[in-house]
């Protein structure tokens, strides 16, 4: 099913640090892993992805280093920091506060 943009594009910062709460990552990684554990509705392109990174950085919500790949390929592997796992915490509780409001408006029966 295609997913109207407008829908993810509030919860792209809420995807990322969750993806990188479990492991650092570089910005392919995140973008097969993000289509794999989503059944393919979240493909970010790359081009969307890095201005959130760089973002994420500016906060200080993810820290960033360069390391060689196997094929000795230099990347840029991104981690959640201290303050972006606090920030994901408080994410996920407005993401549940949220989802169950909406499902709350869309489940209610409208009066005839």
């Amino acid at each position: 099913m295609k997913i109207d943009k407008s829908l993810m594009s509030g919860s792209t910062t809420l995807l990322i640090l969750s993806l990188l709460a479990g492991e650092e990552m570089y910005g392919y990684q995140m973008i097969t892993e993000l289509a794999r554990r989503s059944n393919r509705v979240f493909e970010l392109k790359e081009g969307t992805l890095y201005p959130i990174l760089h973002g994420l950085e500016a906060e200080g919500l993810v820290s960033v280093r360069e390391r060689k790949s196997p094929e000795g390929r230099s990347r840029k592997y991104y981690r959640v920091t201290r303050k972006g796992r606090k920030a994901l915490d408080a994410r996920k509780e407005e993401w549940a506060v949220f989802r169950e409001q909406v499902d709350a408006v869309v489940n209610s029966a409208s009066p005839a």
